[in-house]
């Protein structure tokens, strides 16, 4: 018995390798600003919305903002990282990314996209990932950011599919924390170490044959279901 019905996908650092040009553009914010900042303290960013990743970095900052400025900022890091983005292909789909959603779709399991991210449309149009998902929800869709499981919810409302029979791949602690409060499986794309709401971590999508992953996945959802509702 199949008791995965449908899969959510976090887009930046699970299926395509966005997370370097975020970095770019929090970087050369941040150097315009004076205000030191690495790739360690960009992993604080991920999973967040734009305005709250802005907020963390001002906070390495001694110097305040008003609100005013705070929106110009967010908009020039915008700018910045769609610029970057606008040259993206094909070859920067993660690998094995097309693979398990093929194989997947294929098991007539329906997918959805579940990013916060407002220029996800972007990103989906220049690798052709469009195509992959019965439902697209974005930052232009809701207004709660995650550890919030809006984004989840209503792609499972979307699919017409019920939050347990559901599983969700994210890089992100927030992103991960948000499937919980969904009472979806979690699968952490990434560092088990960091990743500590996943109930599997995989290092990637190349990292295990789509069947035997799905396979634990099913499993996984399989003793959610039969744990109950508040499992």
């Amino acid at each position: 018995m199949q008791f995965l019905k449908a899969c959510l996908f976090d887009l930046d650092g699970v299926l395509c390798d966005t997370a370097k040009y975020h970095f770019i553009a929090w970087k050369q914010l941040a150097e315009k600003l004076g205000i030191p900042f690495t790739e360690r303290d960009n992993e604080r960013l991920k999973g967040v919305s734009r305005m709250e990743s802005l907020e963390i970095l001002l906070s390495l900052g001694e110097k305040r903002y008003s609100a005013e400025e705070k929106q110009k900022m967010a908009q020039e890091k915008n700018e910045n990282y769609l610029a970057l983005i606008r040259r993206m292909t094909k070859d920067e789909i993660l690998p094995g990314a097309v693979d398990f959603l093929t194989y997947v779709r294929g098991r007539g399991i329906r997918t959805a996209l579940g990013s916060v991210s407002k220029n996800a449309g972007v990103i989906l149009e220049r690798t052709g990932l469009g195509g992959f998902f019965d439902s697209i929800v974005d930052g232009n869709r809701v207004s709660h950011a995650k550890p919030d499981p809006e984004v989840f919810l209503t792609g499972a409302q979307d699919l017409g599919v019920a939050p347990e029979a559901c599983a969700v791949f994210e890089d992100a602690q927030a992103g991960l924390i948000a499937a919980r409060r969904a009472r979806m499986t979690r699968v952490g794309v990434g560092d088990p170490a960091v990743l500590t709401a996943a109930e599997l971590c995989i290092a990637g999508f190349r990292s295990m044959e789509p069947r035997d992953l799905l396979g634990r996945i099913d499993s996984a959802a399989g003793k959610k279901a039969a744990a109950g509702p508040t499992s």
